[in-house]
């Protein structure tokens, strides 16, 4: 498979990134033995990309998989990135350390501020982002950045000082874009990564099927994000040995343009971990499907949900996904 440098960081990854999130807590929560197996699988067949998160809970498929490969001749370590949520100097470096201890690593290769919420955020993180730089600095991390859904912040990164890399959300409907407090478009969006990768800033993107939303547009998802301007990489999220290789046959030219996913065992469901109860998805659900749990969050009735989709597009965090 193609790869491609990352911005001037110096780092190399396949032109699809495996991200974990889909095997955690928060959807599929995969067995340690089967995500280990996944992943494993990735990285035979090229994908030498692996995203990750302290609160995604994958660091325990992430550890075995690392020492399997490590222990094979054959095979090259993957480029391995990690994020943060923490916005204070010492939350933010121990869980760099946390990361380092969980991996058996001595150094990660990308390290970042987890889901910017646009420009006030990142400022109000910013003795975090100085742990980061620090970390870099005595040899922990070897690139750093931010993920975001955010314009601005995507804009801001193109000129934030020491930031390598950018991990931004964007697809072809637009979906979970966001610019400050209001909506973002997909337009706007690639301008901003269009102008941090004219800064240097390596960009690995997010999202490209909408959290699932729109995968059965699977090709023409794909033809668009890998069509943008300064996208060096697509991170997708893969849960299973069928999805991994269907990016790989993709990314290596082997999918033909008619491939439609069998989506009907999948269904509708809100990330708890990323929904704010704002009520936006209740209001536009035609079936009556949503309702608030004991924590004051969405849920999806799976009985009552007629998967229309109406609900994913009006999140303003993009919490509802298609699993």
């Amino acid at each position: 498979m193609n790869r491609n440098r990352l911005g001037l960081s110096g780092i190399e990854v396949s032109a699809v990134g495996m991200g974990t999130l889909t095997m955690g807590f928060s959807q599929k929560n995969l067995s340690t033995g089967e995500g280990a197996r996944i992943i494993v699988h990735a990285v035979k067949n090229g994908i030498n990309f692996l995203d990750t998160a302290q609160y995604y809970d994958t660091y325990r498929y992430l550890r075995p998989a690392l020492d399997t490969i490590k222990s094979d001749e054959n095979l090259d370590m993957p480029v391995v990135c990690s994020k943060t949520l923490e916005s204070d100097y010492e939350s933010a470096s121990a869980a760099v350390d946390e990361c380092l201890s969980e991996l058996n690593l001595e150094k990660i290769d990308i390290f970042l501020l987890h889901e910017v919420r646009g420009v006030v955020d990142l400022h109000e993180r910013s003795e975090a982002w100085r742990a980061l730089r620090d970390k870099k600095a005595s040899g922990l991390i070897r690139a750093i950045g931010i993920s975001t859904h955010h314009v601005d912040a995507c804009r801001a990164a193109a000129n934030l000082d020491s930031c390598d890399v950018i991990f931004p959300l964007i697809n072809k409907a637009g979906m979970g874009i966001r610019d400050g407090e209001c909506p973002g478009t997909r337009d706007d969006m690639a301008e901003a990564i269009k102008l941090c990768s004219n800064h240097g800033v390596g960009v690995f993107t997010m999202k490209a099927f909408g959290g699932g939303n729109i995968i059965e547009d699977y090709v023409e998802c794909l033809d668009y994000v890998t069509s943008l301007e300064g996208v060096d990489a697509v991170m997708i999220g893969m849960g299973s040995l069928d999805e991994v290789d269907t990016a790989v046959s993709y990314f290596e030219g082997n999918l033909g343009s008619d491939y439609r996913p069998d989506i009907s065992k999948k269904r509708m469901m809100v990330d708890q971990s990323d929904c704010e109860g704002c009520g936006a998805c209740k209001a536009r659900c035609v079936s009556q499907a949503i309702s608030w749990n004991d924590s004051g969050l969405a849920e999806i009735s799976v009985e009552k949900c007629v998967r229309c989709g109406y609900c994913a597009p009006v999140c303003p965090v993009r919490a509802i996904v298609f699993l």
